[in-house]
């Protein structure tokens, strides 16, 4: 994974597999305390006590079709290779949080990536979850969720590629406007 964006998206699928009912992703940017923090909250199936022990070990995972998870071991790694670090917390039955922070100048970080992109397919993934996206900077701030879209215009479903390209633009030109590194 060369972006954190895909480190992001691959722990929202997660979420999605937990069967969530609302995902919450924040992320906050900021110059003066030179830091990139990133929050997944889920309130899916959870995890036993004994998984979240060993949940950043490559060779566990919760999926039956194959035996390697290497998710949030590659996250950590990234994570800790720029001066940061990944906290999990979870719960069986009551959902997940995953933590994770970024030296933000420091040279082995990977750039944030194509954050509207991965909201995109957020917004996209058609299944009852509320998606909650939240975006800070030190100047400002941008947030978006499913059920907001939803209530607005008057529909069930995101699902008309239109509107999903439309969102998408509305997302990476507020990001632009917050002054977001978007790279």
């Amino acid at each position: 994974m060369k972006e954190i964006a895909y480190h992001i998206l691959d722990i929202l699928q997660n979420s999605l597999r937990a069967e969530a009912g609302d995902i919450k992703l924040t992320i906050e940017e900021s110059q003066r305390s030179n830091s990139i923090r990133i929050c997944i909250e889920d309130d899916g199936k959870g995890m036993e006590k004994e998984m979240l022990l060993k949940v950043f070990d490559p060779y566990t995972t919760s999926r039956t079709s194959r035996k390697i998870g290497m998710g949030l071991s590659l996250l950590k790694y990234q994570a800790e290779l720029s001066g940061g670090g990944v906290n999990v917390e979870s719960e069986k039955g009551k959902g997940t949080s995953v933590n994770v922070w970024f030296q933000k100048d420091h040279i082995d970080r990977q750039p944030l990536g194509d954050i509207a992109g991965v909201v995109r397919i957020m917004l996209a993934s058609g299944n009852n979850c509320n998606f909650f996206y939240k975006h800070k900077t030190d100047t400002a701030e941008f947030e978006i969720s499913t059920d907001e879209i939803k209530a607005s215009l008057g529909i069930e479903v995101i699902s008309d590629n239109q509107l999903l390209e439309q969102l998408r633009e509305l997302i990476y030109e507020n990001l632009i406007s917050i002054e977001s590194e978007l790279n």
